[in-house]
């Protein structure tokens, strides 16, 4: 099952079937209040001419290609966000997970609403993604991380594949054995990894677009080979990049058409079997 949906998920939820997922990973919107967009540059040959100086006195033409972009901006998010996500938990499987990706604005106010929805007993933890990038300013500390929470279906059982964790290095390897620092040691909740890099083939351009590292590790944790995951604020597609890499199939859902086509275009070489359909949109993103 591998699906690219272009429409508001209030709308398309209820339309999938019961229980077809295994994990739910979401990104949605952080209620900054803004325009979330990033424009990006393409250079063109070099020509004596050119807009923009570089190395050994070269000129190069400079385009400035406009991105995706959506409007970020909800008087009640609590409103906005919390029915999605009690329609998308009728795709679970009894043994799944939803995982929702917020940052400080946010995330103490869906914690306590996700506490009432799906019970204070199904919160299974936090996973804290710091970053260092960007500026700092001089008055305050710099915001560097957001949080994921973490909710399972089923405390008694969910899908934890100790085995499938990629490992991290030891930071005085010299202190351990030399299998234990080959093998390196197992992650915290506190996940250190850099954004999308500006200029690697990574970024697609898309607003707001997490790195596949982060993304990777949820699923091949929290899923197996064969599972679908499901994603109804999917932007750029990393989790659908992600599920295609590991084996996964994928649900995506996104009311943006730019978004829709910047996923349906990365994730061609993975899944070319894909299947795009479009439900009527409200504007939300």
């Amino acid at each position: 099952m591998n699906k690219i949906i272009l429409g508001d998920n209030a709308a398309v939820l209820p339309t999938l079937p019961d229980r077809f997922a295994r994990l739910i990973y979401i990104d949605p919107p952080f209620n900054t209040g803004k325009t979330q967009k990033r424009d990006r540059i393409r250079v063109s040959s070099t020509r004596s001419s050119g807009d923009r100086g570089g190395f050994g006195g070269r000129r190069f033409d400079v385009e400035h290609v406009p991105s995706g972009s959506f409007g970020d901006r909800f008087d009640d998010f609590e409103a906005f966000l919390l029915p999605r996500i009690e329609a998308g938990l009728r795709c679970l499987t009894v043994d799944g997970s939803i995982f929702v990706h917020l940052d400080s604005r946010e995330v103490h106010y869906v914690k306590v609403a996700m506490d009432r929805l799906v019970g204070r007993g199904c919160f299974m933890g936090e996973i804290v993604w710091a970053y260092d990038y960007g500026g700092r300013p001089k008055n305050r500390w710099p915001k560097k991380h957001d949080t994921i929470l973490w909710y399972a279906m089923s405390p008694d059982g969910y899908v934890f594949d100790y085995g499938a964790m990629d490992r991290i290095p030891y930071m005085a390897p010299g202190l351990v054995s030399k299998e234990k620092a080959a093998r390196g040691k197992t992650p915290t909740d506190v996940w250190w990894h850099t954004i999308v890099p500006t200029g690697g083939r990574e970024k697609t351009g898309y607003p707001t677009q997490k790195p596949l590292g982060v993304v990777n590790r949820i699923v091949k944790v929290h899923s197996a080979p064969g599972d679908v995951v499901l994603d109804f604020f999917c932007g750029s597609g990393t989790t659908g990049e992600a599920a295609a890499r590991h084996g996964r199939g994928f649900v995506l859902i996104d009311d943006n058409p730019e978004a829709v086509r910047v996923a349906a275009a990365r994730l061609a070489p993975f899944a070319p079997d894909h299947v795009g359909f479009s439900v009527k949109a409200r504007n939300r993103r």
